[in-house]
């Protein structure tokens, strides 16, 4: 019997006691530090929704009013009086719909070309693919325009629809081909053995293993679209087409000596409550893509 082993059990009993106390205390400060961290995050989400509330004179008042008093709920009642929102609401979703679904379709067909088949110059082309990633969206402005001007297409949704039908963009691509390149091959070989195409393989076992990450590029590229300016306010001057993101600027150009900014609040908490719907009911499956993709080699 060693008789030095009822000495250590209780030394060895406050250690534990101690690293337990000490990882509990970092464990809380931890909690703290994001509890801190989103309320900072949701604060500008907080004081959008209470100056929507507000008459433009409170607004900016100081001090501060957080709570608006009393609520002018009557500003989401003649908004529609003075923005036409459902013509800006229907002209964004054929935008953000048309777009979204070939952002979806085309990447995910190219991103499996480049993780699934094997050709000359594949990696080449990939890499070329990525350093467009580097390429400031400015830099094209102008040809594009030009292009689109000769096609007869200023005033048609079509330049905010059509180019992404043509790849779908390197950032879906990559992400998409990342997590192809996990799924292992033998299913693609067992499938070519039992007579499938490669149209068969991608339609039937590559895309219904892959619902995280198609889940992940589809929410993406609509908080693009759907929050988008830059686009339709280059290529859409007839105000019969504008989107909602065009709507809100619009409001500064009204000249009547009226102050607006309320009416811009109200619009933006209707532009911003379909993109937190939408996160919320498919968070767990984006989180998911996003991860798994970048867990994958």
């Amino acid at each position: 019997m060693n008789p030095a082993l009822p000495e250590e059990l209780p030394q060895e009993r406050h250690t534990w006691s101690g690293n337990h106390r000490r990882a509990q205390i970092g464990k809380t400060l931890g909690h703290i530090v994001l509890l801190l961290g989103g309320f900072t995050m949701l604060l500008p989400f907080f004081w959008l929704i209470t100056s929507s509330l507000k008459t433009p004179q409170t607004i900016f008042s100081f001090p501060p009013q957080w709570f608006p008093r009393p609520a002018q709920w009557s500003n989401y009642v003649d908004l529609f009086d003075v923005v036409p929102v459902f013509r800006y609401a229907q002209n964004t979703l054929i935008i953000t719909f048309g777009a979204t679904a070939g952002q979806v379709i085309t990447s995910a067909i190219v991103a499996y070309g480049f993780a699934r088949l094997r050709f000359a110059g594949r990696d080449k082309a990939f890499a070329v693919i990525l350093s467009t990633l580097m390429l400031p969206y400015a830099v094209t402005i102008v040809p594009l325009y030009v292009m689109f001007s000769e096609l007869n297409w200023i005033n048609t949704y079509w330049p905010l629809i059509l180019p992404y039908w043509f790849g779908g963009g390197a950032f879906n691509i990559f992400l998409l081909r990342q997590f192809f390149r996990g799924i292992p091959m033998d299913l693609d070989e067992a499938a070519i053995l039992d007579g499938a195409g490669r149209l068969r393989i991608f339609w039937s076992i590559i895309l219904p293993l892959s619902k995280p990450a198609i889940i992940a590029v589809t929410i993406l590229s609509l908080l693009h679209h759907w929050n988008d300016f830059l686009g339709p306010v280059i290529y859409l001057t007839n105000s019969r087409m504008w989107t909602l993101a065009i709507g809100i600027s619009a409001l500064d150009s009204i000249e009547s000596g009226f102050d607006w900014t309320h009416y811009q609040m109200v619009l933006s908490t209707l532009i911003v409550i379909p993109v937190i719907l939408i996160f919320f009911l498919a968070q767990r499956v984006f989180i998911q893509g996003i991860t798994v993709t970048g867990l994958k080699g």
